[in-house]
Parts: C-alpha cells; sequence; structure tokens
C-alpha cells in the first residue's frame, strides 16, 4: 500500500445542495421491490442456475410478496430465453407479479427481449447503457452525444417494439448506468430525452433507475445525487425513481436507506446480497430495517430459514453467520454479560401489559422471523452463569435460584476450557446430572422413606444407602427437610444448616414435575447446593438434601 494514496486515488466530489432535505426524512412507508436475483445476482455465479434452481428462486420471490422481479437477460443465450418464455407458456406468473428483462441498447437484443416476453400479460423491460466519463472515454471512446443518442435510439424500439404486443400491459425501465460516477447534468440529460421518446404520464410512468453501479463514495453523497436528480428531472410525477446499490465500499444498505430518504420510490436488490464483486444491496436488512421501525416492508420473511436455505441452495454459496437477521449467529450472544440483559430481557417482557419490543441486544423478535428462542443464548468459555441459567430453564424448565446459577457457571466454565468448544444444551444437562443429580455411586442414594408427625414435629424414616450398604434412618425435626438433616447427622453424614430453599413446578398438568432447590452451609462453612426432581414434591425435597450432602 502507497504511503500517500492521494497521489493513486482521488476523493470523489460532494454535491452542492447546501439546502438539502433528506437527512431530516425518515422511510415511512415501503418502497416498489425489485428483486434481481435472477439476473444481476444470477450473472455474478460462479455456476448459474440451471431452470430448476431459477424455477425453485422464482416461487421463493412470489412467496414472500415480491411484486417486480427481474427474471433474466434474453438475450444473453436460449438457456435465459427459454427460462423466461416457459414461465409464461407454463402460466407461472401470478396476475399481481410482473416479470422484468434487461437489456443494452441495441436493436437486436431488444428485439430479442420483446420475443421471450410474448405472450405476458405484463412486463417491464429494462433499457441500459453507461453515461459516465471513464466508460465514455476508456469504454466506448465516445462523445456526450454519441452516449445520449444510444440511449435515443434504444427507447425508439422499445417505443416500436411495444406496439407491435399490444395485448401485453407494458412499462418501461431505463438505467444510465454508471450513474454514480456520472456527471448529474447529463444523466438528467440523458433520461429526459428517452422521456421524449416514451413519453411517460402519470398513470404509466417510466422507471429511471439511478445505479450506483460500482459504489465509490459515503452514503450521503448517493443521497444528493437521488435528491439532486429528482428536482431537476421534468415531469417528476410521470417518473418512478428507482435505486440499485452494489456493496463495493460495504454500505450498498445504508445508500439506498438515504436514497430512499432522498424521494426515491423503488429499491432494487437481492435477497442476502448476492451480486456483482461485493453484491448488491441486501433487500432482507432494508426491509427488516424497516420492520424493526414499525414500518410493513410488505415483504413476508417470517420464515427467514427457507429464504436462507433457497438461497443457498440455488446460489451454491454460504449465507455468513453474522448477516443481519439471516445468519444462524446474529441473535446468538455467548458472552456473560449480554447473556445476563438478555435473560433480563425476555423476564421483563413476560410481565409487560403490551406487544412493544424491548429485549436488550435484540433489535427484532426472533420469533417473527421463525427463529426459536432456544438459539438466542449459546455457552461457551465466554458465557456467564445467566446464559447457563438460560439454556436449562430453555430446554429442561428448571428455574435455577440465581446463587446457584454462579455455583453452577463454575462447573460448566471449567468444561468449556476443557473441552475448548461451545457446550451445546446436551453438555450442559450432562454436567448438571453428574453434579447435583442422583448417581449409583453417590454415597447418599435414596431407597425408600416415609413421613410422620404433625407441624412442627416432623419425623422422616427412611432406607438409604450409604456408601453401598443399605441402612435405615431416622431424625426428627420441624420440617421434612430438618428431619432428613437430623436422620443424615445420626450416620457419617455432613452437618448442614438451610440457608435457602425454593422450588417451582417443571411443566403442567398430572404430568408435571417439581424441582427444589436446596442451598446449605456446611460446619466448615462451605456454601453446597442440592438438587431434587420429582413427581412428588416431599421426595423432590428428600432428594435435595440427599444431592447437598453428596457434595458437602
Amino acid at each position: 500500500m502507497l504511503r500517500d494514496p492521494s497521489v493513486k486515488y482521488r476523493p470523489f466530489p460532494t454535491i452542492d445542495i447546501p439546502d438539502r432535505t433528506w437527512p431530516s426524512k425518515v422511510i415511512a412507508t415501503a418502497p416498489r421491490w425489485l428483486s434481481t436475483d435472477m439476473r444481476d445476482g444470477n450473472q455474478a455465479l460462479i455456476d448459474p442456475m440451471d431452470a430448476e434452481k431459477k424455477n425453485r428462486f422464482f416461487d421463493l420471490l412470489v412467496k414472500i410478496g415480491l411484486k417486480e422481479i427481474e427474471v433474466g437477460f434474453p438475450a444473453a443465450g436460449a438457456t435465459e430465453f427459454d427460462f423466461i418464455s416457459s414461465l409464461i407458456a407454463g402460466n407461472r406468473i401470478p396476475d399481481d407479479v410482473t416479470i422484468q428483462v434487461l437489456t443494452q441498447s441495441r436493436r437486436d437484443l431488444i428485439e430479442t427481449s420483446f420475443q421471450s416476453l410474448k405472450g405476458a400479460k405484463q412486463a417491464i423491460v429494462h433499457l441500459y447503457n453507461a453515461v459516465s466519463p471513464a466508460w465514455r472515454k476508456i469504454v466506448f471512446g465516445m462523445s456526450r452525444d454519441e452516449i445520449r443518442q444510444i440511449a435515443i435510439d434504444g427507447a425508439k424500439v422499445l417505443r416500436d417494439e411495444a406496439a407491435k404486443q399490444p395485448d401485453t400491459k407494458w412499462s418501461f425501465e431505463y438505467s444510465p448506468e454508471t450513474f454514480s460516477t456520472a456527471e448529474l447534468d447529463f444523466s438528467v440529460e440523458v433520461c429526459a430525452a428517452v422521456m421524449d421518446i416514451l413519453r411517460p404520464t402519470p398513470e404509466n410512468p417510466l422507471i429511471l433507475n439511478l445505479p450506483a453501479t460500482v459504489e465509490c463514495a459515503t452514503p450521503n453523497v448517493y443521497a444528493d445525487q437521488i435528491e439532486w436528480f429528482g428536482r431537476n428531472i421534468p415531469n417528476r410525477d410521470s417518473v418512478v425513481i428507482s435505486l440499485h446499490t452494489h456493496n463495493d465500499r460495504g454500505t450498498g444498505v445504508a445508500a439506498a436507506e438515504l436514497g430512499l430518504m432522498a424521494g426515491a420510490d423503488r429499491v432494487e436488490g437481492c435477497l442476502l446480497g448476492n451480486g456483482e464483486r461485493t453484491g448488491n444491496c441486501d433487500l432482507v436488512t432494508v426491509a427488516l430495517n424497516m420492520y424493526t421501525q414499525g414500518v410493513d416492508p410488505k415483504l413476508d420473511l417470517s420464515d427467514i430459514d427457507e429464504v436462507v436455505k433457497t438461497v443457498e441452495y440455488a446460489t451454491n454459496i454460504t449465507v455468513h453467520p453474522r448477516t443481519p437477521y439471516a445468519g444462524d449467529l446474529v441473535f446468538t450472544a455467548f458472552s456473560g454479560s449480554h447473556q445476563d440483559a438478555i435473560k433480563k430481557g425476555f423476564a421483563a417482557q413476560a410481565a409487560r401489559n403490551d406487544e412493544l419490543w424491548e429485549v436488550p441486544y435484540l433489535p427484532i423478535d426472533p420469533a417473527d422471523l421463525g427463529r426459536s428462542y432456544e438459539a438466542v443464548i449459546r455457552v461457551n468459555s465466554q458465557s456467564g452463569k445467566g446464559g447457563v441459567a438460560w439454556v436449562l430453564e430453555q430446554d429442561k424448565g428448571l428455574k435455577l435460584p440465581k446463587r446457584m446459577q454462579a455455583d453452577f457457571s463454575r462447573i460448566v466454565q471449567a468444561l468449556a476450557d476443557e473441552t475448548s468448544r461451545e457446550l451445546n444444551a446436551a453438555d450442559i444437562w450432562g454436567a448438571f446430572e453428574r453434579t447435583y443429580l442422583p448417581a449409583a455411586n453417590d454415597r447418599f442414594v435414596l431407597r425408600d422413606y416415609e413421613e410422620t408427625g404433625a407441624a412442627g414435629d416432623r419425623r422422616f424414616v427412611g432406607r438409604v444407602a450409604i456408601d453401598g450398604e443399605e441402612r435405615s434412618l431416622s431424625g426428627r425435626g420441624n420440617g421434612l427437610i430438618s428431619s432428613v438433616i437430623a436422620a443424615l447427622a445420626e450416620t457419617t453424614g455432613p452437618a448442614l444448616e438451610v440457608v435457602d430453599y425454593s422450588e417451582h413446578a417443571i411443566g403442567h398438568g398430572a404430568d408435571a414435575q417439581a424441582a427444589t432447590y436446596l442451598e446449605c452451609r456446611t460446619a466448615d462453612g462451605r456454601t453446597v447446593w442440592g438438587v431434587g426432581i420429582d413427581s412428588d414434591i416431599a421426595t423432590a425435597s428428600v432428594r435435595a438434601v440427599l444431592s447437598a450432602a453428596n457434595r458437602a
């Protein structure tokens, strides 16, 4: 890398628009959406989609609510042409969906594009040619006038070809390709010339797509370009301003959002951001960003895993686990402090009297996207007591007292350090069982018992295996727990003092079990925890005492 990159690269010029209005605007309604997954996204793949993958992708786009779908570049070859024709011949396009095709501004390519759409109820033909100085000078060696004439000639062919198929409702889109690096006045000039040919009206507007073909500036500059264009294009009410951002600088989504604030009406992009180089604008992210602000995006993403699965299958590209909203790990916390905040947030959410979502670290309810809460908190060596407790509660219904959470988290932490990997629910439950629940090799194992006496004077009589030898024990106390502790004290059992006791039901109905947690202090001042689980609450308490005795 150069120590002085200014000798090789120049900063992108800002736009002189001191009274810009977009910074104070908000996105309050959904734009028109156009999926270009099957065209821009497809042409960026190492192995382009075959017909089966395209059909599956098309069905997904329709299912989630896309009403405008760019289905291909029919002049690129027979595969593209035949697929587009098959959609029409097979009556696969719903009445409320409009397909779109792309063509360069060349007569033969435009004519082929119209042939592929023969019989369509409605369709958009998308015409483009590059207009920026670098393309004019380096790629084409043409003047402004020559570039403008290419657009005009293409528009005339659009008009004439549409007239040959009057049974189709035609719409047109024009892209001054490389708009983001072109002179604004020239982009307006070329678009106005296309409008003069196609004669759009408010009832049948022309889509003017303003692509950031290569993202070359901060997104605020793109927003300025969009606002300037909207102010200066003639007959604004007969134009739909469309955005097509790329992600070369990593801000394709931000550029689209600011472009909407600057007055655009439509957004083109791909699900989960596929596309050339670093990708197109991610429609899922833009839509769900709106959703989290209380705006209906008019797209149904309630099964985000189906979207991910279909995109991965069709593109053969794995969705990154940190992809906003859709990645495997975006709703997952490993950090102890994050886990604690999320756990408290869910508890507060459950106690609220309204539906307002307010959970720390989670800008959206995972359930709205079809994700389960079980995956929200996962445990590794970075996790804390709250995360461990959350997993047990979600997986087994156990609600560990707060001080016990600290006790058990140390055990889980040691296991995570030992294994050097993420611990799943089975790992955590296995550690819990080994630590607190009965095992055949425990020092104290309950065989049977009975409880007698009146309130305040209870007597425990039981059979307990001690070091493998079954013995009869008895003890008195003011309750069942104290009488069990007294019975143990009559043998070689430890002296225990109860510090805290809690219990709760696991599940509901006749099959519900009881969980008992017992915090005890030993004669030498140590704290030990005991846990009992049984269908009978009294038996669960006895088991909790023996569990504490085993740990002591």
